[in-house]
């Protein structure tokens, strides 16, 4: 679904692919497992972040929400980016009855921000301009 203008941007999704099944690993690992076990560490948050900092230099900033529209890969983008959402939702509820690492909560944050930098950026490259929600319908 994702055209040329989007190319560049497959292997961070490729990527994000790989930490989504790393973060399942260590979710799915009992407690007390050894250390060297394969988890969500710092560097992995640090790269979504400059992932999104990168995406993000050359869009104004965002100051209201934006209607999740666009093409076929943008709106996609931004249902990935609500499930995403959901899901962080879902840790930060096992966290208050088991506690998390801070690496894996941060992570878990920095997904669903990704995703929608990801889709402004589309949007961006095949010039569509994003509309803010309209509150006096």
């Amino acid at each position: 679904m994702l055209g040329r203008s989007f190319a560049p941007d497959r292997a961070t999704l490729e990527l994000l692919q790989h930490e989504v099944f790393l973060a399942s690993a260590e979710l799915a690992s009992p407690r007390g497992t050894p250390p060297g076990q394969p988890a969500i560490a710092s560097r992995h948050v640090l790269g979504l972040e400059a992932e999104i900092d990168r995406l993000s230099a050359d869009i104004e900033p965002v100051r209201t929400f934006v209607l999740p529209r666009g093409d076929g890969a943008s709106t996609e983008l931004h249902v990935a980016r609500t499930v995403a959402r959901r899901a962080e939702r879902a840790l930060w509820e096992l966290h208050r009855k088991e506690p998390q690492r801070a690496e894996l909560l941060a992570w878990s944050n920095r997904v669903s921000d990704l995703l929608f930098a990801l889709a402004l950026a589309h949007n961006r490259a095949i010039s569509f301009v994003e509309t803010p929600p309209n509150y006096q319908v």
